[in-house]
C-alpha cells in the first residue's frame, strides 16, 4: 500500500471514529473470508433446522407460514462477492448465490436480538482466496516465490520473472477490495442511511474472519504442513492482517472473531478413511487459533472452533451415500444385472441401506460438499450464532 493510500486510510479511520461522537451510533460489523463466508448452504436445507433446538427459533424470522421470505429490517447488509454487490435488509440471498446463505444470516439475527438495536453488516467474501497472496496484509509485502517453487517453474519451462511479477500483482488484491468496500459503504451510510437507521451515526464495532481452506491445502506455500510449526507462517500473517486492518480502519482495539476451519468436525471423531489428513487439519486449526493467544491479541480477538458446529450424524449419512453409490456401480457391472434399469438397482439398494427417515434427513439437510460444511443451513446457522456469541462476549467487556 502506497504512502498516500496509508495516509488516506489513517484520516478515514479518524473520520469513522468521529461518527461515534454524534449521538448513539449504529454498530457496524465486517464479515470477511472466502467461500465459507460467502456461504453455500442452499435454502432447501432450512427445514432441517426444525430438529435442531439451537437454530430452530430462527425459522420464523426467515420465512412466513406460507414459505415466503422474510426480511429483518433492523439489520442492513452490504455484501460484495464474485456475484457482485447486493444490499438491503437481512434475509435469504446474501450467500454465494440468491438461493444460498452463509453465516451472516444467523450472525445478524442473533446479534441484533442480543444487542436489541439496529446493526449493519458489511460483507466481503470471495471463493478460493488465500491469505498468503489474495488477502495478504500490506505490512507483509508482496508474496515471494520460494526457491522450491522457482525451481519447479524452471523445470516446467516457465518464465520465473513473469511468474513472480504476476504473484506480486495478486498480492493483497482482495485486502484492498475489502478495505475499499468497507470505506465506500461507510461513506454511503453517512450520506444516505437506510430508512430504519435514519438520523443515526455509524461506528465499526467488530470483524469476523472466516477463511483458510486455500492456505491449508497449499503444500507449495506450506511445505512442512502437518508437522509441528508447519503453519507458523499463517499464524504470523493473520496476526499482521489483524494489525493492518485495525490500523487502516483507525480502531486499534477492534474486536475480531476468527472462525477456525472445522470441516469434518473434531479430528478425534474422524473415520478411518479421514485419518490420512487429520494431522494437517489439526495443525492448521491450531495455527489459526494461536493468533487469539498472542499477548497483543488477548481479550480483543476470539477464536471460534467451527468444528464444534459440525453435524456428525449428517456427515455419516453423506459417507454412507458415497458407499451406496459405489455399490450401485459395482452391482450394475454384474452379468446377472445386465439389462436391469439403473434406477431399479439404485432403489433396491437404497431401501436396504437407508430408512426413509434417514434418506429424508440426507436429502433435506445437505446441498454441497464437505469443504463447504455440507451446504447445511443447520451447520451454517450454528456457525453464525457462535460468531455472534463470541463477538457479544468481547463487546460486553
Amino acid at each position: 500500500m502506497s504512502f498516500i493510500r496509508r495516509l488516506a486510510c489513517f484520516f478515514y479511520g479518524i473520520a469513522l471514529s468521529a461518527f461515534a461522537l454524534t449521538g448513539d451510533p449504529t454498530r457496524v460489523f465486517i464479515l470477511v473470508g472466502q467461500s465459507n463466508m460467502q456461504g453455500h448452504a442452499h435454502e432447501r436445507t432450512l427445514g432441517s433446522m426444525k430438529g435442531d433446538p439451537n437454530t430452530a427459533w430462527m425459522l420464523t424470522q426467515i420465512r412466513d407460514r406460507d414459505g415466503n421470505r422474510l426480511e429483518q429490517n433492523q439489520v442492513w447488509v452490504s455484501s460484495l462477492s464474485s456475484e457482485g454487490l447486493k444490499e438491503g435488509a437481512l434475509g435469504l440471498g446474501f450467500g454465494a448465490s440468491e438461493e444460498k446463505l452463509g453465516p451472516e444470516l444467523a450472525f445478524g439475527l442473533s446479534l441484533h436480538q442480543s444487542l436489541g438495536e439496529p446493526i449493519v453488516l458489511i460483507k466481503a467474501a470471495w471463493g478460493g482466496k488465500s491469505l498468503h497472496t489474495d488477502f495478504r496484509p500490506p505490512s507483509a509485502g508482496v508474496y515471494q516465490l520460494s526457491q522450491a517453487q522457482l525451481d519447479q517453474m524452471r523445470q516446467q519451462g516457465k518464465d520465473v520473472e513473469r511468474e513472480q511479477a504476476l504473484r506480486a500483482g495478486q498480492s493483497g488484491h482482495y485486502y484492498r477490495e475489502m478495505m475499499e468496500h468497507v470505506q465506500s459503504t461507510m461513506k454511503r451510510l453517512a450520506d444516505n442511511p437506510p430508512t430504519q437507521h435514519h438520523g443515526r451515526s455509524y461506528r465499526i464495532s467488530g470483524l469476523v474472519w472466516f477463511q483458510g481452506w486455500n492456505d491449508m491445502v497449499d503444500g507449495a506455500v506450506y511445505p512442512e504442513r502437518g508437522k509441528k510449526g508447519g503453519y507458523d507462517a499463517y499464524t504470523n500473517l493473520l496476526g499482521q492482517w489483524i494489525q493492518d486492518v485495525r490500523r487502516d480502519l483507525g480502531f486499534p482495539d477492534l474486536p475480531i472473531v476468527i472462525g477456525v476451519m472445522g470441516v469434518g468436525g473434531p479430528v478425534s471423531h474422524y473415520r478411518q478413511d479421514q485419518l490420512r489428513y487429520a494431522g494437517i487439519h489439526q495443525s492448521f486449526r491450531d495455527a489459526m487459533a494461536a493468533v487469539a493467544q498472542q499477548p497483543a491479541m488477548q481479550g480483543s480477538v476470539a477464536a471460534v472452533l467451527t468444528e464444534q458446529c459440525w453435524d456428525i450424524e449428517l456427515s455419516q449419512l453423506r459417507y454412507r451415500e458415497t458407499q451406496w453409490r459405489q455399490q450401485v456401480r459395482e452391482m450394475a457391472k454384474k452379468p446377472t444385472n445386465q439389462g436391469t434399469k439403473p434406477e431399479i438397482i439404485e432403489e433396491a439398494l437404497r431401501q436396504k441401506m437407508f430408512t426413509e427417515a434417514e434418506w429424508h434427513q440426507l436429502k433435506s439437510g445437505i446441498s454441497n460438499a464437505e469443504y463447504h460444511y455440507l451446504g447445511s443451513a443447520t451447520i451454517m446457522s450454528r456457525i453464525g450464532m457462535a460468531f455472534a456469541k463470541a463477538m457479544e462476549g468481547m463487546l460486553s467487556k
